[in-house]
């Protein structure tokens, strides 16, 4: 259902850039090697005692949230729910906002993502706002997290942070729509939803197309270890067991055709 609302989470916030081109997209493999984590984004943060969390350790992770069961989320992204892909996303969003707020600007310098001063509206709360009015898949919201990395790497002058985080999050849901979806929205619904213009979004789709170079399509089992890694990271959520996802599996042979 195409979305009505006139709520502008960001109309009072107005980027350092300036400028309007038209909208563009496309569809390219990425030659990027695996990310274990956005390892290179916490490495731009230029935090060093920030620790990873390896698989063997997901168990030990478990005791520390208590009497509360966690949520078991599907072996394969394609089939977890959106929304609580979308507490992962965020919550590692924060965990980037929290490291990289205290660390200045590199050379002072601004990009279009910036605002003069953080939005009204939670970094939690947009990204639910996309998934929900912009119909967002489990490979977008994977993919756009794949682009932090990616664009970290191109652009330097780019971290995650209280003045970046909504402008990235639109644009990125815009390009990863239009690169793995057979449907997408017209830019003036995703300026909508965002909370911005339609001239500032083809500007900041422009821009973030030529930072990345064009290459907006990760490979499946790219989203794959990002997913893992995001569950693995994340209190609260695990993956289901193997012989749950073997059994599924054994059902569907099973059943008589």
């Amino acid at each position: 259902m195409r979305n009505t609302t006139e709520t502008s989470a960001l109309s009072k916030e107005r980027p350092a850039g300036r400028g309007a081109q038209d909208n563009a997209s496309s569809n390219a493999d990425s030659a990027q090697s695996h990310a274990s984590g956005l390892t290179q984004q916490l490495a731009a943060s230029h935090v060093s005692d920030v620790p990873k969390v390896p698989a063997d350790m997901a168990a030990a992770k478990r005791l520390r949230t208590g009497a509360t069961s966690p949520t078991v989320v599907p072996q394969r992204y394609e089939n977890c729910s959106p929304k609580d892909l979308g507490v992962l996303i965020a919550n590692m969003l924060m965990e980037l906002i929290r490291l990289n707020d205290p660390i200045p600007l590199k050379d002072g310098k601004l990009t279009r993502f910036h605002s003069r001063a953080p939005p009204g509206i939670s970094c939690h709360d947009y990204l639910l706002r996309l998934i929900q009015h912009a119909t967002l898949s489990p490979p977008i919201l994977l993919s756009m997290v794949f682009y932090i990395d990616r664009l970290c790497t191109m652009y330097p002058s780019f971290t995650i942070s209280s003045l970046t985080v909504h402008r990235f999050l639109i644009t990125a849901a815009t390009v990863a729509s239009k690169g793995l979806s057979d449907s997408f929205w017209t830019n003036p619904t995703y300026a909508r939803i965002g909370g911005i213009s339609t001239s500032e979004l083809a500007t900041l789709e422009m821009d973030f197309l030529q930072k990345m170079e064009w290459r907006i399509v990760p490979k499946p089992e790219t989203l794959t270890d990002y997913y893992r890694s995001l569950v693995q990271r994340s209190e609260g959520y695990e993956l289901e067991s193997d012989t749950d996802d073997e059994g599924d599996s054994d059902n569907m042979v099973d059943d008589p055709v």
